[in-house]
């Protein structure tokens, strides 16, 4: 199954990086899973998000994402080199 990385903007300073898979969710609830989110901070530079935990899934609900947008290859090449 082919991955769905994505460029989702959480606010005007937090754009993640990450593989995202959407649940079926009550209305309300998280319905998007995150995967190895990395913060995008340059073309040369992502870090993985938050730093604050080594778990590498999160539920997010699709409200509190303003867009999402797709990356460019060479950022989902490089995002795919740092969670192999």
């Amino acid at each position: 199954m082919d991955k769905t990385i994505k460029c989702l903007l959480l606010d005007v300073d937090n754009v993640i990086i990450s593989e995202v898979i959407e649940i079926d969710a009550e209305l309300g609830d998280p319905n998007c899973k995150l995967i190895k989110p990395y913060l995008f901070i340059s073309e040369e530079e992502m870090k993985p998000w938050p730093k604050a935990t080594n778990q590498t899934e999160f539920m997010i609900r699709s409200e509190d994402i303003l867009t999402i947008a797709d990356p460019t290859p060479e950022i989902i090449e490089k995002y795919l080199e740092l969670t192999a």
